[in-house]
């Protein structure tokens, strides 16, 4: 049982892995007649961590879009950072204290 459970896991990590790395920022799926918006911001902010990485060992990869509609791109961007890590940080505190 627990070599099928393994497998299961390999099997959702690669496919995780596979949907993450299939729109990242930089991709050609935008370009100056098609602009990345706000949920575009939002995806590529919560994906950055994972985009970093990539950029390393692709060159071509990068972290934020080139071709975004300015102010919405980046607010979504930005929320998606400070919201996902943020929050992060938030939950671990209050375990913190629930646990002392």
């Amino acid at each position: 049982m627990k070599k099928y459970n393994k497998t299961i896991a390999l099997i959702a990590l690669i496919v995780a892995g596979g949907l993450l790395a299939s729109c990242v920022p930089g991709d050609g799926s935008n370009n100056p007649w098609d602009l990345a918006g706000f949920f575009s911001g939002v995806w590529h902010g919560w994906i950055a961590p994972v985009t970093l990485v990539l950029s390393l060992f692709f060159r071509d990869w990068n972290i934020y879009e080139v071709y975004n509609n300015g102010f919405f791109y980046n607010l979504g961007f930005y929320a998606a950072i400070v919201g996902g890590f943020g929050g992060l940080s938030l939950a671990r505190r209050r375990f913190r204290k629930d646990r002392d």
